[in-house]
């Protein structure tokens, strides 16, 4: 019985470790969803602006002045990435969920099966 409980012990503890994994990269994807927001709004302003529009990017405490190519280049490599980090976190999200329930149908069998043999040594005795 005691090794039974080391058992439930361990699982428990890997189930634990995967939720806290799971919500770390349910926080990583939270923040690649407000920074695809903020691009797609830079994005689409920038789609408002003439061709001689002065655009200015933020360099530590300088101001420089970028060229609306150069500029919506750089905006539209970033929603790239971003993307395709957001594809991996759902991935991975998708991979820790599915670890978690095979843990938590681990659990349920190794506590049933637990009773069973209680029962059993009740009925026994």
């Amino acid at each position: 019985m005691a090794d039974v409980q080391k058992q439930l012990q361990a699982l428990s503890e890997d189930y634990q470790n995967l939720q806290k994994e799971l919500d770390t990269t349910v926080s990583a994807s939270e923040k690649l969803d407000s920074q695809k927001t903020e691009n797609l709004s830079v994005q689409k302003e920038f789609k408002t602006l003439a061709e001689d529009a002065n655009i200015y990017k933020l360099v530590g405490p300088v101001l420089l002045k970028q060229d609306k190519s150069e500029a919506t280049m750089a905006v539209d490599g970033r929603l790239e990435y971003i993307e395709g980090e957001i594809k991996r976190v759902e991935k991975q999200i998708q991979d820790i969920q599915e670890k978690s329930e095979k843990k938590k149908v681990e659990i349920i069998a190794i506590q049933t099966q637990a009773q069973q043999q209680q029962q059993q040594q009740q009925a026994a005795a």
